[in-house]
């Protein structure tokens, strides 16, 4: 049996894989408690330490596909919020092998691989983040973050893919017709439906709320349930949030930390000027 502790675990199970309460918690069951999440790409310790610890959400993402994101910058944020409640995910900036290796040592557990169209890529996805003769390719570190500095984790190699979590993004009309098969490659555990590029691939750019791609959307959270694996999704409109809830998805991403800051701040500063003008 695997040795693994929770998140909030105590410092000093060195010997043990961290246990994935994420992984757990999106995987389709009766009665399974909805996972809520949040995107962040500000790049930020603080917001990242934040979201983790105090927010009440379940999981966020820190992007490094269009954020700022760097390697180090995913060390930082994955330090100050693993030991917290709500597990970080990171989006990789591409599925390609190198980038996934670098994360996963740096002790990410949950990634996210954007613009996964066939089988084959998410097979390729799922290699990366497996050792030789265990599936994959991934290459080989003997003490990092991920493996506590080799320490007393003798199990880490064997034991780490059970505990991390590959998500796949559907993003494109291709993607929505091959749901069926890269649900059946071993070892995804999610399908991450992405509206704004989905939007794109249909002709209505820049209108994810469009009717056909709603119903794209709806059709794509149907055939993924069917599947048995979990399905996620973004948006910052709270309604279409409830909607894809309501469909079924296990895991949804009610915004962003840029989105809200904005929003926030465009509100306080409206709000002020009007009541200015009437003094």
């Amino acid at each position: 049996a695997a040795r693994c502790f929770a998140a909030a675990g105590p410092p000093e199970e060195a010997s043990q894989v961290r246990w994935n309460v994420f992984k757990e918690g999106i995987r389709p069951r009766p009665g399974q408690r909805r996972q809520i999440g949040l995107w962040t790409g500000l790049r930020n310790t603080q917001v990242a330490e934040m979201i983790s610890h105090v927010s009440g959400l379940d999981w966020f993402v820190i992007d490094m596909e269009h954020s700022p994101n760097e390697v180090g910058d995913v060390l930082l944020q994955l330090q100050v919020s693993q030991r917290g409640k709500a597990e970080p995910v990171v989006r990789v900036p591409w599925n390609e092998p190198v980038m996934v290796k670098r994360v996963l040592d740096l002790g990410c557990q949950s990634i996210i691989f954007p613009w996964v169209n066939t089988a084959e890529e998410a097979e390729a996805a799922v290699a990366a983040t497996r050792y030789p003769t265990l599936g994959g390719i991934r290459g080989v570190m003997s003490l990092a973050r991920m493996n506590n500095y080799g320490a007393a984790n003798p199990h880490y190699f064997k034991e780490a893919a059970g505990q991390i979590c590959n998500i796949v993004q559907i993003e494109t009309v291709m993607a929505v017709d091959n749901i069926e098969a890269i649900a059946a490659v071993d070892g995804i555990d999610a399908l991450f439906i992405g509206p704004s590029d989905l939007s794109a691939s249909m002709g209505h750019i820049g209108n994810p709320g469009h009717p056909e791609v709603k119903d794209k959307i709806a059709d794509a959270f149907k055939r993924i349930k069917a599947t048995g694996k979990a399905s996620g999704f973004l948006t910052a409109n709270h309604a279409d949030a409830k909607w894809a809830l309501e469909l079924g998805c296990n895991f949804v991403a009610v915004g962003s930390d840029m989105q809200m800051l904005t929003a926030a701040v465009r509100s306080a500063s409206a709000d002020f000027h009007t009541f200015c003008e009437k003094l």
